[in-house]
């Protein structure tokens, strides 16, 4: 999810309209220019898929299904785990399409947004909302009827946080936007487990609160990254109100504290040994990183010259193994 959820860096598909190209999308309408009608079609539904941003979701997908396995403790049948996924897929989606639409002022105003659907004008706003409502019923409806009605009021939970509490409120008013507002993107955890046991647990509870923790430090250092982004749209990241020391700081705590909470899940969840190695493991090479990225931060270092994305790409790499590594370690005698 954009902004501090799950985030990858994203390059959408759909561009501005081009009046040279032949084709063209108006307002994701389907008025025809000229040309193929086929490509037409096949740009209208690049679109469409661009507004759910799928990079974003490969990563939500990662911190769901190795969590099936972890409460079955064996590899999961495969219809439940094909129904959570497209279940997971299309709420998330909607959560995306619908930040898109509420959004799409800012993203006109950043580098890294403005080639989303919204504001290049490949999908008009209207279609955008429509859209992501229509995604956010279905999705609700396939996971109380494919998986259980658990997972779904949890998928609609997740969704209903995203849009309306960080979205809308959190992430144009305050500097802990991203603190409190990454809690969205912590629901595939208790979702992938209550899909796979009908019930909650404490295991799936403290890898909520691993990738909760895990948020800040991810997202800030792609915020630092896009600072100058922030600051025209007028959105109070951190890096854009506080001084690159500060966050460095911070974000040397909160990795502290995701490799302490991810440690929590070997006797809460009685993982088996592959687990703790390997979160012990990722684990100081995520702390490494996030010293070195606030050693360069002290040294005088800001924007591009600290280096953020090397800590936010190995923040992707380590969210992904810790939870594969909670996945195989039960398998493993």
């Amino acid at each position: 999810m954009e902004d501090g959820l799950l985030t990858t860096v994203e390059t959408p598909p759909a561009t501005a309209p081009s009046r040279a190209a032949g084709p063209s999308v108006e307002a994701a309408g389907g008025v025809v220019a000229g040309g193929d009608r086929g490509g037409h079609a096949m740009a209208v539904v690049k679109a469409y898929v661009a507004l759910t941003k799928p990079r974003i979701i490969e990563l939500l997908l990662v911190t769901t299904i190795p969590v099936m396995f972890l409460a079955l403790r064996h590899v999961p049948p495969l219809w439940p785990v094909v129904a959570v996924t497209i279940g997971g897929y299309l709420s998330a989606g909607s959560a995306n399409a619908l930040n898109c639409y509420v959004d799409r002022d800012i993203d006109a105003e950043m580098r890294r947004t403005r080639r989303r659907p919204v504001p290049a004008a490949s999908v008009s706003p209207h279609s955008a909302l429509v859209f992501g409502l229509v995604l956010g019923v279905v999705s609700t409806l396939w996971l109380g009827l494919a998986v259980n009605w658990l997972s779904s009021g949890l998928a609609l939970a997740a969704n209903a946080f995203y849009v309306l509490v960080y979205t809308m409120v959190l992430k144009r008013r305050t500097p802990q936007n991203i603190v409190w507002g990454g809690a969205a993107g912590c629901f595939p955890a208790l979702i992938g487990w209550t899909a796979a046991t009908d019930r909650l647990a404490w295991a799936p509870v403290v890898l909520f609160m691993v990738v909760f923790l895990w948020t800040p430090p991810h997202f800030w250092a792609l915020a630092i990254r896009y600072r100058e982004d922030y600051a025209a749209a007028n959105v109070p990241m951190l890096p854009v109100v506080a001084p690159a020391r500060e966050v460095t700081k911070q974000i040397v705590w909160y990795s502290y504290a995701t490799v302490a909470c991810s440690l929590l899940l070997w006797p809460i969840g009685h993982t088996g040994f592959v687990y703790p190695i390997a979160a012990a493991v990722l684990g100081v090479v995520f702390l490494v990183e996030a010293h070195r990225l606030d050693l360069r931060a002290r040294s005088g270092k800001d924007g591009v010259a600290l280096q953020p994305m090397r800590l936010f790409h190995f923040s992707n790499m380590y969210l992904a193994l810790l939870f594969v590594a909670a996945a195989v370690s039960p398998l493993v005698h």
